[in-house]
């Protein structure tokens, strides 16, 4: 994929927007938005967990360990980094979403603002 070339990780490591998507709409996955503040209000995916990048090692007793975790960003750079703590910290089925928020909407797929 396009987004893997540019923004980088691993592709085992990663979903496309339409795979997470997808995951989302069926309800086998929770998403987890590692943005800042500021570029959550901005937009964020519907039903999405707020957790900083540097908030997320002080949070992993509060995220499933038996459950898909898709990360995201705005392009995929630090949710790579997140995904790849999450997995040294034994969640097995962390993944990254590719391209972000930036592959998310350039798919037209809809974002929610503010809170």
């Amino acid at each position: 994929m396009i987004f893997r070339k540019l923004f980088g990780g691993n592709d085992e490591q990663a979903v496309s927007v339409s795979e997470a998507q997808q995951q989302l709409t069926a309800g086998k996955a929770h998403l987890i938005d590692v943005r800042e503040p500021a570029e959550w209000r901005e937009g964020h995916i519907a039903g999405a967990t707020h957790i900083p990048l540097g908030d997320l090692a002080q949070r992993l007793e509060t995220l499933p360990r038996d459950q898909p975790l898709l990360l995201f960003c705005r392009s995929g750079n630090r949710s790579g980094r997140a995904t790849k703590l999450l997995q040294q910290h034994g969640f097995t089925q962390a993944r990254n979403v590719s391209g972000g928020v930036i592959a998310w909407s350039a798919a037209h797929l809809p974002l929610e603002r503010g809170n």
